[in-house]
């Protein structure tokens, strides 16, 4: 009598550990409280900004007076048209809109890795069963779905907020085929930024603090690219440049986190 024993193939490995990794997000708070508050944010920015839209703030020192605006329609939360005026200033509707979401999936990335060096889970993982490429691939999916999660929440949360605030819904310069092309390339990016956030962690291990100034220097530094290249009327050109630059940098940036862990100390 034979006994075959099952080959522990790559893609049976990678399916096993996204079980793990899914089930541990799934069941702790901090996903939790990370989708709730995407979803509080927008309502709270539109209620506020629509209160204080008109007013006048006076600078003591000078004088100067400043009239604060507010969002004019709900879809300026979500982007800008290409070739506008708001797509290239810092004013409030520029800033406080769903890019901001970006530094929050940073928080979840940093904090969701960085536990399993912290608590010791990594080093214990590596040793008993897991290979390195398929921690690196596992966490990117998994911390992609729950960037996912996070942008479909603020979307809904600024529907929500919209109706509260009474903005209008009024499309200009762009269609509802376009929103949604847009909402669709803002979340193939957030392959390309976890991924980053990723590589951050995993180099800084437990000094949480080190891969947070990482990665919202990263951030930073490409904020002002996502409203070029998600614009609100995108198209399917736009989408498909987010899947290849999604595909791409998750690869490669995924070599690098794997390199980082071969290389250095699990602790």
């Amino acid at each position: 009598m034979t006994v075959d024993f099952e080959k522990n193939t790559f893609k049976r490995r990678v399916k096993s550990m996204l079980g793990v990794d899914f089930r541990r997000m799934f069941t702790s708070p901090l996903f939790y409280i990370m989708v709730g508050a995407s979803l509080i944010m927008p309502i709270l920015i539109l209620v506020m900004t629509t209160m204080m839209d008109g007013t006048i703030s006076t600078n003591p020192q000078t004088g100067e007076q400043t009239i604060i605006e507010g969002f004019k329609n709900v879809w300026q939360i979500i982007g800008s048209v290409s070739g506008g005026q708001q797509s290239m200033s810092m004013d409030i509707t520029s800033m406080c809109n769903i890019n901001m979401m970006f530094f929050i999936i940073s928080i979840f990335v940093c904090l969701f890795v960085g536990d399993d060096f912290r608590s010791g889970y990594a080093k214990n993982l590596f040793t008993v069963r897991s290979k390195k490429d398929d921690y690196v691939v596992s966490k990117t999916i998994t911390c992609f779905v729950a960037g996912t999660s996070m942008i479909i929440a603020f979307f809904v949360g600024s529907m929500l907020g919209g109706a509260i605030a009474g903005l209008p819904f009024a499309l200009e310069g762009a269609t509802a085929f376009n929103v949604v092309m847009c909402l669709l390339s803002k979340i193939l990016l957030v392959g390309i930024f976890s991924s980053i956030y990723i590589l951050a962690s995993v180099f800084t291990k437990q000094r949480l603090w080190l891969a947070l100034i990482i990665a919202f220097g990263v951030g930073m530094l490409m904020f002002m690219m996502i409203p070029i290249i998600t614009p609100l009327n995108s198209t399917i050109v736009n989408v498909l440049l987010c899947l290849a630059g999604s595909i791409l940098f998750s690869i490669g940036i995924g070599f690098g986190s794997k390199a980082v862990l071969d290389k250095h100390s699990l602790v």
